[in-house]
């Protein structure tokens, strides 16, 4: 399995910005389509952001478009989340994952193994 280290999350006001990331090991990263997730306390996990092998395609969940921005550094093996004007509603656990087998896949958030992944904690 791809190892996935999601890191940068913590406490921001309302209004601020957070920038989270997702490092992926392996050497075929570059081939994933990957995506965010994040779960709320009572609540199931769902999608946030999604992004091609190729960085030309992304989706956003409506609650967050306009305000969030998926993005990659395949030479890097990370994937990031930029998170501007968050809102106490975006407080949760953030997870990232992907497959090979397109953006339409990943968005589904059917995965097996997930990671750690890392607390946002929005204040108003």
């Amino acid at each position: 399995q791809v190892q996935l280290v999601e890191s940068g999350g913590g406490l921001v006001q309302a209004g601020g910005s957070l920038r989270l990331s997702c490092a992926a090991s392996g050497r075929t990263f570059s081939s994933y389509a990957m995506g965010w997730f994040r779960q709320a306390p009572g609540k199931e996990r769902e999608f946030v952001a999604a992004i091609s092998w190729s960085g030309s395609i992304t989706y956003y969940a409506d609650s967050v478009k306009g305000r969030f921005t998926i993005s990659r550094d395949n030479a890097k093996n990370t994937v990031y989340l930029q998170m501007n004007s968050p809102k106490p509603e975006d407080t949760a656990v953030y997870y990232c994952n992907g497959d090979r087998y397109g953006v339409d896949s990943t968005k589904k958030g059917k995965f097996d193994y997930w990671g750690q992944g890392t607390q946002v904690t929005v204040s108003s």
